[in-house]
């Protein structure tokens, strides 16, 4: 009987291969623990790392089936104060999502607002009445986050939380520093942000003519320093914010 002789792959074809394969089994190891509840095993990556590699390209939520379906709406508001007067809020997340209503292609910064917004909410749940109470102070002046981070951290025992916290404060502070360049110039000397949540009205009620949404969440604030993180491209987000947010505020 005649043997069957299989061509050998080349070299580069081999090493192209396996490095596909290794990108992919990380991307899908990185998405699990992305979407897994918070376990020791994701300290492996490091929380920091796993979100600079998920945000904003890759970030997801599978909680938009049962059996706890996304029920309330994250928004994030900004106001600062430029050239001594406080400005009127913005909210960051309408001009955001008024980029993906009625889109076929949606973009990926379309959500970033509502994700900070539910990131800090969640981090801010888990700190204690007087951590929360630290938080609503304000912090603007040199070194206001490390400050900010001492005062939480002998408020409580609960360092990890402590930690998670200011990790999405500064996350939720260079994001709101970015959008208010953006909309108010170079000209901005402090900040500050609201990030809410509203439930909907809940599904046994959903028949109910005169129900009504439950009232707004806050997870209180201060005034917050400028914050601007390496790498990140300030004239690229103007670009895409500023003109959105003109369009929709006349």
């Amino acid at each position: 009987m005649p043997q069957r002789n299989t061509p050998r792959r080349r070299l580069s074809i081999r090493i192209v291969m396996c490095i596909v394969a290794l990108v992919t089994a990380w991307h899908i190891f990185a998405s699990f623990l992305w979407i897994a509840p918070w376990a020791p095993i994701r300290e492996v990556v490091g929380q920091e790392r796993l979100s600079s590699y998920m945000i904003p390209m890759f970030g997801q939520s599978w909680s938009v089936f049962a059996p706890e379906p996304v029920n309330g709406d994250y928004r994030f508001e900004v106001r600062a104060l430029v050239d001594g007067e406080t400005t009127d809020w913005v909210s960051a997340s309408d001009t955001e999502l008024s980029m993906i209503r009625y889109n076929l292609f949606t973009p990926r910064a379309g959500i970033i607002a509502m994700d900070v917004s539910s990131q800090l909410r969640s981090a801010w749940g888990d700190l204690n009445d007087e951590q929360q109470e630290i938080a609503e102070l304000n912090y603007f002046k040199d070194a206001w986050e490390e400050r900010m981070g001492d005062a939480m951290y002998a408020s409580g025992d609960n360092d990890s939380d402590v930690a998670q916290y200011i990790e999405q404060e500064h996350r939720a502070t260079a994001y709101a520093t970015q959008v208010a360049y953006a909309v108010w110039g170079d000209d901005v000397e402090r900040l500050q942000y609201r990030a809410t949540r509203q439930n909907v009205i809940p599904f046994r009620d959903r028949h109910d003519p005169e129900a009504e949404r439950p009232g707004i969440q806050y997870s209180p604030t201060g005034w917050r320093g400028l914050v601007v993180n390496d790498g990140q491209s300030q004239d690229a987000f103007t670009d895409v914010f500023r003109s959105t947010h003109e369009r929709i505020s006349e």
